[in-house]
């Protein structure tokens, strides 16, 4: 404050607000409906589609020789079922891994 009451104005203040920010630019996403997604997904990484349906196959096989009292083929079919799995789920990070390497270059 300078004598008298008055209060000085800085240059900051002079100059008046600050003009507003330019609005963020966000991603254009296209409507891609489920089908289309599904396929993009299946193109860029084929081996977990093929993953799951051979899990859910040995699954379905053991169940049935389960249900059929073989319980030695049902037993051999639920650790194939975990080797499906294990495979789907390597497909799945090795798919993470080529993505963000390619989003890097």
């Amino acid at each position: 404050r300078q004598p008298g009451g008055a209060v000085a104005v800085t240059f900051a203040m002079a100059a008046g607000p600050p003009p507003p920010l330019d609005p963020p630019v966000l991603p254009a996403f296209s409507d891609e409906g489920f089908g289309d997604k599904f396929l993009r997904k299946t193109r860029e990484n084929p081996l977990v589609p093929l993953g799951c349906l051979c899990t859910v196959g040995v699954l379905t096989y053991g169940l049935i020789s389960f249900k059929k009292g073989n319980t030695r083929r049902s037993q051999l079919m639920m650790r194939a079922r975990i080797l499906a799995q294990g495979f789907t789920f390597a497909a799945l990070l090795g798919g993470m891994v080529v993505t963000a390497l390619k989003s890097k270059q």
